[in-house]
């Protein structure tokens, strides 16, 4: 199984740091942010201490391809409402995918956006519009678009939404999918029923497209909308649930990450992947 969760990038060690943590928890993979999500702000690579990261993800056999990169929440493509909302997205997002690619990961993960006043259609054709903007033939990394919740006005609730985005990418090599379970069973799938879900996302997606899973739970009941992440076992989703999607065959080659809730303060990671892997 490769699993792993959201883990803290922070000086002095920043990345190095970032791969430390992870092997504490015993994961085989992470997801890290370059910056903080909230804002722009980010620090130039070369002092990331990306080459330390790499000999160490070496002398662990972490592949670099289990190092996944989360885009930060205020890239909103989707947003034709304000114009400055979108070009600030279209610029950071390409200054996101060179860094990615200067780290060397191979994945970003990319919430499509929202909306806000418009219609749904009209965002789907902005992200598709950014998206075209941005990424360029030479780039050598997947971005893939997270499933969401249906919270307010997001994109990318419903499978078909997803494959209308992917169907008009000029090159669609360069994208996939990331599945968030709290999001799929906030949005109305019934996760329980992963066998029917995955055969869903088969028929409209395409498994050969879905790279990364948020394996999460709830707080809410399905087709809540909402988006509240719940410790495994501690939500609506349930714990048996859960693990079945961790060791699903169809599933097995896919990056599973936690961002699952602190309790107490403290990180449950650990504890987490030790229940998975029981």
């Amino acid at each position: 199984m490769i699993i792993g969760s959201h883990v803290s990038m922070s000086a002095p060690d920043y990345l190095l740091g970032s791969v430390k943590e992870a092997l504490e928890y015993g994961a085989n993979a992470l997801m890290v942010y370059t910056g903080a999500p909230q804002n722009t702000l980010r620090k130039s690579v070369s002092t990331l201490k990306v080459e330390e990261m790499k000999c160490l993800m070496s002398e662990n056999h972490l592949p670099m391809e289990r190092l996944v990169i989360h885009a930060p929440y205020i890239i909103n493509l989707a947003n034709t409402i304000k114009p400055e909302t979108y070009e600030l997205a279209v610029s950071f997002l390409r200054q996101e995918l060179d860094r990615v690619q200067e780290i060397g990961a191979k994945y970003l993960i990319l919430h499509p956006g929202s909306y806000v006043a418009a219609t749904l259609e009209e965002g789907i054709a902005s992200i598709i519009k950014g998206l075209n903007e941005v990424v360029r033939e030479e780039d050598d990394l997947i971005i893939c678009l997270e499933t969401m919740s249906g919270k307010g006005s997001e994109v990318g609730y419903r499978f078909e939404q997803i494959k209308a985005i992917l169907d008009q990418v000029h090159y669609p090599e360069k994208f996939g999918v990331c599945l968030d379970t709290c999001h799929i069973h906030d949005a109305g799938y019934v996760v329980g029923s992963i066998d029917a879900v995955l055969q869903d996302f088969d028929r409209i997606i395409g498994l050969e497209n879905l790279y990364v899973i948020h394996l999460n739970d709830s707080k809410n009941v399905m087709g809540a909308k909402k988006d509240r992440h719940a410790n495994l076992g501690q939500g609506e989703i349930g714990f048996a649930e859960l693990y079945r999607v961790a060791h699903h065959p169809l599933l097995e080659n896919k990056i599973k990450i936690l961002e699952t809730p602190w309790i107490d303060g403290q990180p449950p990671y650990k504890e987490e992947i030790n229940m998975l892997r029981k």
